[in-house]
Formats: C-alpha cells, structure tokens, sequence
C-alpha cells in the first residue's frame, strides 16, 4: 500500500508553485474582488436612486392631486387622501342605488374629472414613469349580502372604466392613461363593520406605484 502511495504521488505533486505563478494567482483574485465590488457599488447606487425616485413621487404626488381637484373640482363627496392621493367619490354622484350604470350626472362627473386627473400624472415624466398603475375601485358598504356587494362593487368600477375607453369621454394622453387603468371590486372589505355608511359606498381612483427593482439593473449587466 506504501509503495503504491508513493508511486502515485510523486514529488512532481507536491511541487511549490514558482514565485511568478503565486503572483499571478493572487493578482486574478484581487482583480475578482475588485470587479465584485464595482459591481456592488454600482448596485447600491442604483438602488438608492430607485428609492429615491419612488419616495419623491410618493410624497409630491397626493399633494399635487389634492391641489388639482380643490382647484378644478368640488363637492362634499369628492375626497382626496393627502398621504396616498387616492381619490373617494362617494356612489351617489356617479350611480342610483343598487344600480351599476351610471347616471347622466355620472358620466358628466367623469367628463370633468378624469382629464384634470390624467392631466397630473402625465404633467410630469417623473411622475408618468412612477404610475405604473390606476386602479379604480368599486367599494359598498356592510348592508346587504357579501356575495352581492362584491358583484356591485366590480360591476360599477368596470361601468367607470368601459366609459374611459367610449368615445363620448375624450382628453390629453387618453391611450396613455389608459394602458395604466386596472379594474377592482372590493364589496364590502373595507366598510365599517356591522354598520351600514353611506361613506364606504363609493369608487376609488388609486396610484400604483413602481417600486425599485433589483432585477431590472442585474438583466441590463
């Protein structure tokens, strides 16, 4: 067994790597190391902008929309959320009672709206490139069968929507904005429990944001 060991690994096994080689070894080592902390570095700083972006967005945009419909719009039941600039209006502008089909006051509401709404987000290419989504929203409140609200709720938020894409509403970026729109029924998810709220019967404008994505700078290296 003794010789057999020793036959296969002979000195030339053991043998010391010359004093250029060594060099060379650790030379392609440091370059690695620098290479991966390039790459590190520049994923940081990618990062931080995205953040960056998405934070600014975050914070000027609910303020640049309630400033527009306080300016252009008005009405007891139009609210703006000042911290995520989603946009409640309350059912009655927009629909009679139990009814999915809008009211010719509706309509002549969304004629009015949608274009100062369109108009915030694509009156900045910041803000444009942060919206990757609208969503409306279509809420009821705890009166009534769950099952019910929630067809309700869907129904009017896609009634709002199939009038966006109609002809008889026409403004700036239409296509834009409509490559944007989303459709949701939330029913009665979000209502006040076991009380009936005129407040939670209404259709939500909502912002979408687009969030930092490590995997849009590690596909472009």
């Amino acid at each position: 067994m003794s010789d057999r060991f020793d036959e296969t690994f002979d000195d030339e096994t053991f043998e010391e790597l010359s004093p250029q080689e060594d060099s060379g070894i650790w030379l392609s080592i440091g370059d690695l190391m620098s290479g991966l902390l390039l790459f590190f570095a520049l994923l940081f700083v990618t990062v931080t902008i995205q953040l960056k972006q998405y934070q600014d967005a975050l914070d000027r945009l609910p303020v640049v929309v309630l400033n527009a419909i306080e300016r252009d719009l008005s009405g007891e039941d139009i609210r703006v959320d000042p911290d995520t600039g989603d946009v409640s209006i309350g059912d009655r502008i927009l629909f009679d009672e139990n009814s999915a089909e809008l009211k010719p006051e509706g309509k002549r509401f969304l004629r009015e709206f949608i274009p100062v709404y369109s108009d915030v987000i694509f009156s900045n290419s910041e803000f444009e490139a942060q919206v990757v989504r609208v969503i409306v929203e279509g809420h009821t409140s705890s009166d009534g069968d769950d099952l019910d609200n929630l067809k309700l709720s869907l129904n009017r938020s896609l009634a709002v929507v199939n009038y966006l894409f109609s002809d008889e509403l026409n403004f700036k970026n239409k296509d834009k904005f409509l490559q944007k729109v989303l459709t949701s029924g939330r029913g009665e998810l979000d209502a006040s429990l076991d009380t009936d709220n005129p407040g939670d019967r209404k259709v939500v404008f909502r912002f979408q944001l687009k969030r930092p994505n490590f995997q849009d700078f590690l596909s472009s290296q």
